[in-house]
């Protein structure tokens, strides 16, 4: 089995790799359904081949515990989705629920986004990036590990196709506005909101437990949705 792992750089990244608790069953998705979903980090990537077919590809950024993935790629079986992510809880989640749903449509990639979009992703595949509340580094000192910079919006504009998508999410209004600034000054980027504004959550987002959690104790969330012109 090829090992959902990659060497580490020496190199400000946006996550800390955090081992977590990890299920007996999550373990045995892990050892058993990798070789099915997972992807081999030493080796290029053909969408083609991963898939076995040609479809619209949607990479998401940090998937978490994979049940908006998950939903997602169910709601949308005409589309290929590639999900990013460092925890193997998660990744373990997501496999028992790829297998539940007897999804075909979603791979799996354990590392770097930024190294997986840079090095193994082509210019122009993408039809849509989606970034769903990503760590928001809260303290002043600990910004500079944010995802969404001014170098990963370029990034994210020229791996997306003409007419993509870029779509973020975060419950942290001071992130919320960093990435507002920095998607609006990004050139080829165009807020589909409006300037200045947030989107509405489409319904294809799912609304997740947290997420449902925090709108009842008043908590709000921003979505930005923007296009590649």
């Amino acid at each position: 089995m090829n090992s959902p792992e990659q060497p580490a750089k020496k190199t400000i990244r946006s996550f800390v790799r955090r081992q977590g608790r990890i299920t007996h069953a999550q373990n045995l998705a892990l050892e058993r359904l990798w070789p099915i979903y997972g992807l081999d980090p030493q080796e290029p990537f053909d969408a083609r081949r991963a898939f076995s077919r040609g479809a619209p590809l949607i990479v998401e950024v940090g998937f978490g515990n994979g049940e908006s993935l998950a939903q997602m790629a169910a709601a949308s079986p005409d589309k290929n989705f590639l999900g990013i992510e460092v925890h193997r809880p998660g990744i373990g989640h997501l496999l028992l629920k790829i297998r539940a749903l007897a999804l075909d449509n979603v791979r799996v990639y354990c590392g770097d986004a930024v190294e997986m979009l840079q090095d193994k992703l082509e210019d122009g595949s993408l039809s849509g990036m989606q970034i769903f509340f990503p760590d928001p580094w809260h303290k002043k000192r600990h910004h500079k590990r944010r995802l969404i910079t001014p170098e990963f919006a370029r990034l994210a504009v020229r791996k997306l196709k003409i007419g993509g998508i870029f779509h973020a999410a975060t419950d942290w209004e001071d992130y919320a506005r960093q990435m507002l600034q920095v998607l609006e000054a990004c050139e080829g980027l165009s807020n589909t909101a409006g300037k200045g504004s947030f989107s509405a959550r489409p319904d294809h987002r799912p609304l997740t437990k947290f997420e449902a959690r925090g709108r009842n104790l008043g908590h709000r969330v921003w979505d930005l949705i923007f296009v590649r012109d």
